[in-house]
């Protein structure tokens, strides 16, 4: 019996150890995971700083809106708007500039492939990247334009924001902005795109090399296609309409 209970003594002192090893190692991952963290989020904020600093933020947006190829919300078709935010950002009007389940989606992609295979961008960090930053797929370069969509979202509305952000956006073919890709591969202004047109333009923006109707118009029409299935399966338009085209 003396026996007995000395051997549950030990049994009992061992999961205690081996539990409060878990908590200690538990405890300095998070430690490493927060104090990495906070150093990424530092060097994330001095580059968006060094951004603003070379030129503020208020005078990007306002080159944008003194081109004379700038596009404003109001003459931008309603199919077209609806088409790029069903493949591009559908929960742009919901979220604050970072979308986390997007993010999430993403970052659990990300490690399954061990590389930056999915970014996770709203709309709004798009157009962050466009107005201050590279196209280079870096962690603090990530995190500054987070730091800048929140800060987007706070000064500007979301017709400004997808505004801008399909002005400084690249359709491939040397396009840049929704009227050039307009004029250059259809010939006529965004506001007399067809809906079949709005929703290829729309599919552009994944893939601009790729999907330029000049270069690829049998892969920007099954892109168009794509298009179209996803305002079905966000309620922009029925099945029996996406039909159609």
């Amino acid at each position: 019996m003396k026996t007995r209970k000395i051997n549950m003594h030990r049994k009992s002192k061992k999961k205690r150890l081996v539990r409060n090893l878990f908590l200690v190692l538990l405890i300095l991952f998070l430690a490493v995971y927060l104090g990495i963290g906070a150093f990424f989020c530092m060097k994330g904020y001095g580059m968006y700083r060094r951004a603003v600093q070379d030129k503020s933020l208020a005078e990007r947006v306002e080159e944008v809106r003194s081109s004379e190829d700038f596009t404003a919300y109001s003459e931008l078709p309603q199919f077209y708007i609806d088409a790029t935010l069903a493949v591009e950002d559908h929960r742009f009007k919901w979220h604050f500039g970072i979308d986390p389940i997007a993010v999430c989606r993403a970052l659990w992609t990300d490690i399954r492939a061990g590389s930056f295979v999915e970014g996770g961008s709203t709309i709004t960090q798009q157009l962050a990247k466009n107005l201050l930053f590279t196209q280079e797929k870096k962690l603090e370069r990530k995190i500054a334009e987070m730091i800048a969509a929140l800060i987007m979202e706070y000064k500007y509305s979301k017709k400004e924001i997808f505004e801008l952000y399909v002005n400084t956006a690249y359709f491939g073919s040397g396009h840049y902005g929704i009227y050039q890709a307009s004029v250059g591969y259809f010939g006529k202004e965004p506001s007399q795109l067809t809906d079949y047109e709005a929703a290829m333009l729309a599919g552009v923006l994944n893939a601009p090399s790729a999907y330029s109707p000049d270069t690829h118009m049998d892969l920007a029409q099954q892109r168009a296609a794509q298009v179209l299935n996803k305002m079905v399966k966000y309620g922009w338009i029925t099945r029996e309409e996406a039909d159609v085209y």
